[in-house]
C-alpha cells in the first residue's frame, strides 16, 4: 500500500503523463520520505546535492548568500513542487545555493543513480522530467526578464501571481529578497495607496 505522501507525488505527475501501474510501483520503491524542521537546512552551499526533493508539505527555499551577507532567493517550493540546485546535481560539483525549510516542510527524495534508472526503465517518467525542466526554464526566463524591466510593484504582483498560496504566510523579508528589494522599501511600497486608473 502506497502512502498518502507518494500518492500526492503520483496526482501531481499524473497531471502531464500517464504511468502505469508498474511505472508508479517502481517510483514508489525509490522515493524516501524526510521531515525538514523550520530554518533546517537540506543542503548547504559547498555541499553536492544528491537528491532530487518533492515537497509534500511545508515550504522549501532556495538562495544565495552575497559577499556582504544578503540573501537572494531564487525559488519557493510549496507543496507539489519541486526543488534543487540543479548544476550541482548535474555535475555533481559543490553547490552554490542552500535549500532550507520556511517551515516544517515533509519531503520525498529520489537519489540521483535511482533518477538515472527511472529515466532508462520509464520513458514516461523521462517526458515527465523534460515538460518540468521547459517550464522550469521559461518560468526562469520570464523572471529574468522581469527583473530587468518591470518596477518593484510590477515583480511584487508577478511574484502574488507565481506563488498566490505563499503571499500571506513567509515573511516579508523573503518576499522582498525574491524580489530584489529591501524589506523597508517593500513595507513601503505596500503601504502606498493604490492609484485609480
Amino acid at each position: 500500500m502506497m502512502t498518502t505522501s507518494i500518492q500526492f507525488l503520483l496526482e501531481s505527475i499524473r497531471k502531464h503523463v500517464t504511468l502505469t501501474i508498474e511505472d508508479e510501483q517502481k517510483l514508489a520503491a525509490v522515493c524516501q520520505a524526510r521531515t525538514v524542521k523550520r530554518k533546517q537546512f537540506f543542503l548547504q552551499e559547498g555541499e553536492v546535492q544528491r537528491n532530487l526533493v518533492f515537497v509534500v508539505e511545508g515550504c522549501l527555499r532556495s538562495y544565495s548568500v552575497d559577499e556582504n551577507g544578503f540573501e537572494h532567493i531564487l525559488q519557493f517550493a510549496p507543496p507539489g513542487w519541486w526543488i534543487s540546485d540543479m548544476r550541482s546535481m548535474l555535475e555533481r560539483s559543490p553547490a552554490s545555493l542552500n535549500i532550507d525549510a520556511v517551515d516544517d516542510s515533509e519531503i520525498l527524495l529520489i537519489s540521483i543513480p535511482d533518477l538515472d534508472r527511472l529515466y532508462k526503465d520509464i520513458a514516461t517518467f523521462d517526458r515527465f522530467f523534460r515538460i518540468l525542466s521547459e517550464r522550469s526554464l521559461a518560468t526562469h526566463q520570464r523572471r529574468l526578464i522581469d527583473s530587468l524591466s518591470l518596477t518593484a510593484k510590477e515583480r511584487y504582483t508577478s511574484f502574488c501571481q507565481q506563488y498566490p498560496s505563499l503571499i500571506t504566510c513567509l515573511p516579508q523579508k523573503y518576499v522582498a529578497s525574491y524580489i530584489g528589494i529591501t524589506p523597508e522599501f517593500l513595507s513601503k511600497m505596500l503601504k502606498e495607496p493604490i492609484k485609480k486608473g
